[in-house]
Order: C-alpha cells, then structure tokens, then sequence
C-alpha cells in the first residue's frame, strides 16, 4: 500500500484538496482529512513516539542489566572496595553487581528510551507537530495509480511538506 501525504496551512485549503481529489476519481474510502474537526493523528495511525521509545529500552534492558551486574562485580573484584565492611566479601560483591545492574537499568530507560522516540516514531511525529500547531493533513492511501494521481493533484495546492511512503508491512 501506497501513502501520499500533505501538510496543508488551513482548514478551506485542506477541504478544497479533498473536493478536487473527489472530482478527479480517488475514491472517498481512500482519502482522510486530519486536523481540528477531522481526524486525530491516533485515529489515523500515527505511531505514537511512545511506544518505539518503550520497545527500546525494554530491548536494551535485556542485555543493558547482566552486563552492568557483571561489571559491578567486576569493578569490586578489581579494587577490593568494601562499601559496608560489614556485609563482608561476598555480600560486597553482589552489592556491586546490584548497583551495577542498577546503572545498566538506567542507561537503557535514558538511552533507550530517548533513542526510541527520536527515531522510532519515523516521520509520525513531525505530522504530529504539525497537527498541534493547527496545520491540517490530507493523505491519500491505495495503489501506485492511485496514489501518483492524488500526489499530481495534491501539488496543485501548494502543501507545505507533500511526501510519498511505501508500507513495509503489506506485501
């Protein structure tokens, strides 16, 4: 499936895009207005920057956890550095681990996460600022025939930003 997008300034804009694309044959089913009154970017399908930036730092997590734990140790094997003398050896060590397990749980909250939501949401958040700024959004979905047509067309307009996507996900 094909998607060309439009980032029109105003509200008549984006209705008069959606009124010319009509007369000239894209079918209704395959074009949606997004903006104050008309669709929200959840209910069209923008990822939300959250979810890519969870996923992330869960995946990071999984290996960001044992190695820190495993440096812990290894640091306290390194310096012999008793943190309570009175835990003795061993229990200085796991102390070690734990608190080494414990940075490795932040780094992948803080890097994970902050990577995942700069670059996991793609180009859904740009559209998403757009939208909160009062800007409103014409996208067209279908076949190669359809999409090209709707992009010629949508030119016309003179959208701010006009970008044309693939999907991945259907074959």
């Amino acid at each position: 499936m094909n998607y060309v997008i439009a980032v029109l300034p105003d509200r008549i804009q984006a209705e008069a895009a959606y009124s010319q694309l009509e007369k000239e044959g894209i079918p209704q089913s395959q074009m949606s207005i997004l903006g104050r009154g008309y669709k929200t970017a959840d209910e069209y399908g923008f990822i939300d920057p959250q979810q890519p930036a969870r996923k992330q730092a869960r995946l990071m997590s999984f290996w960001l956890v044992p190695f820190g734990f495993i440096g812990g140790v290894a640091f306290n094997l390194a310096t012999n550095y008793e943190v309570f003398p009175e835990i003795g050896l061993l229990g200085n060590r796991i102390l070690g681990g734990v608190l080494g397990a414990i940075g490795g749980a932040m780094g992948s909250f803080f890097v994970g996460g902050f990577t995942g939501a700069a670059m996991g949401s793609g180009d859904a958040l740009p559209y998403r600022n757009r939208l909160k700024e009062g800007k409103y959004i014409v996208a067209v979905s279908g076949a190669p025939n359809i999409t090209n047509k709707a992009s010629s067309i949508l030119k016309g307009f003179k959208p701010e930003s006009l970008q044309g996507y693939v999907d991945p996900n259907v074959n």
